[in-house]
């Protein structure tokens, strides 16, 4: 049987998983590369959204703030529930509503008063910075103790140190700095990249269930 004839409902979150990151992704480099004088090393990733072509990458967070919906939906009922295991799903929620808030808000032009817009915009993403580490953390053990997602544990207990590390350095690290949008590029990654492992584990996992006939 083909791997297409043996998709069920359980792959559609998997797969919402996977092709939200890479959506992400290609807008942010879309946009970037093709924006005279920005520069992904020193410029931040917010500002990109105020260039002409900025609307590829909010449309790229707004695309994964919905399909991060969907994916966590697939983790909630895939995943052996331990201890912990409800609050980091509902923290993930608000990963996906986060980015949406993140799309939909601008950050304020640097030396422009500041705005409404551009407050909800910072708040989020140093909010999201946060409760990403913590959400996957918390999910950890649930990981450990099924069978199924054992051999995720140990990448999520990683991908949790690194994220919380990388944060406390966001927060620290100043703007102006030479390399702030390739330190931020790399915070984005180690979500991204853990969503895509995750999401494709779970698209193989329903892959091996046999559909109801």
């Amino acid at each position: 049987m083909s791997s297409f004839k043996r998709l069920n409902i359980n792959s559609a979150p998997a797969l919402a998983g996977i092709a939200g990151p890479l959506i992400l992704v290609v807008g942010d480099l879309a946009a970037s590369l093709s924006t005279p004088n920005y520069s992904m090393i020193s410029n931040s990733i917010s500002s990109l959204a105020l260039t002409p072509l900025g609307w590829l990458q909010t449309v790229g967070f707004l695309v994964m703030g919905l399909l991060v919906e969907v994916f966590v939906a697939g983790l909630f009922f895939n995943i052996r529930r331990a201890r912990g295991f409800h609050l980091g799903i509902g923290l993930l929620v608000c990963l996906g509503f986060g980015l949406l808030l993140i799309g939909a808000f601008r950050m304020d032009p640097a030396g422009w008063p500041s705005t409404i817009e551009g407050t909800i915009h910072s708040a989020t993403a140093y909010a999201l910075s946060l409760l990403f580490p913590i959400a996957i953390l918390l999910l950890a053990p649930s990981l450990k103790s099924d069978p199924n997602w054992k051999g995720t544990f140990v990448y999520t207990l990683v991908a949790g140190v690194l994220a919380l590390a990388l944060t406390m350095g966001l927060l620290w690290l100043p703007e102006r700095m030479g390399w702030f949008g390739l330190y931020q590029r790399i915070v984005v990654a180690n979500v991204i990249i853990w969503v895509e492992v995750i999401a494709v584990h779970l698209l193989r996992l329903s892959l091996r269930q046999q559909p109801k006939p």
